[in-house]
């Protein structure tokens, strides 16, 4: 190996550390916040929703937000769904909020690693759009996440093939969380450029997207 191979590797090994070592200690963050969180009754659920929207125009950085909003998904899922989020599940969920490529198996939770990074993205108010293969995945994932969602006070939509209609379409657009598949969230952007009257536009502007089974789209 020699010099340039040696700092070359020795400064890849250091920065993904550094990574690592951030997720780590955002991990240790949010489940310090689990016993807090344990003693929150539904309609306090909603209200801690409303008021991480409130720290958002104030000025807070989503980032900032992570480990309680992260630890609101983790419970509001357990009490809906029976199921609790797992450290590397929380890790993936990290891993998606800063745009990156979260790779994992099937049957190890990705739909449920999902919903972390929409709750905490939709905080915005700008709106979360998730893209799923197909309208079977987009039905069933608004219908089965949405409990969580729902339990936290956000509205979901879902768009498939069988939405018609631009006041049924800006109705989903217009939810903090938007389920659909690459078609129709595609066809509906370049239909959206053809439109001549803006209150025709079924789209807002975009802010995050989550693709579900990138690989395959």
């Amino acid at each position: 190996m020699n010099v340039f191979t040696r700092t070359f590797s020795k400064i890849f090994k250091s920065s993904n550390q550094a990574e690592l070592d951030k997720t780590k200690n955002l991990i240790s963050a949010i489940n310090n916040e689990e016993g807090s969180i344990r003693s929150l009754s539904e309609g306090e659920f909603r209200e801690k929703t409303l008021n991480l929207k409130r720290s958002i125009k104030d000025g807070k950085s989503l980032d900032s937000l992570i480990p309680e909003s992260f630890a609101l998904v983790r419970e509001a899922a357990k009490r809906t769904l029976g199921e609790r989020h797992y450290d590397v599940q929380l890790a993936g969920g990290i891993i998606l909020h800063q745009g990156k490529i979260a790779e994992m198996k099937t049957g190890e939770g990705k739909t449920i690693t999902i919903a972390l990074a929409a709750y905490l993205n939709s905080l915005s108010g700008k709106g979360v759009h998730i893209v799923t293969v197909n309208d079977y995945l987009a039905k069933r994932d608004s219908e089965w996440m949405g409990k969580i969602f729902h339990y936290l006070g956000l509205t979901v939509g879902c768009l498939t093939s069988d939405s018609s209609g631009i006041e049924h379409r800006q109705e989903m657009y217009n939810s903090d969380i938007t389920y659909g598949t690459n078609n129709e969230f595609g066809f509906d952007y370049l239909r959206d450029n053809l439109r001549v009257q803006s209150n025709n536009l079924v789209q807002r502007p975009h802010n995050f997207c989550i693709v579900d089974e990138v690989d395959s789209i």
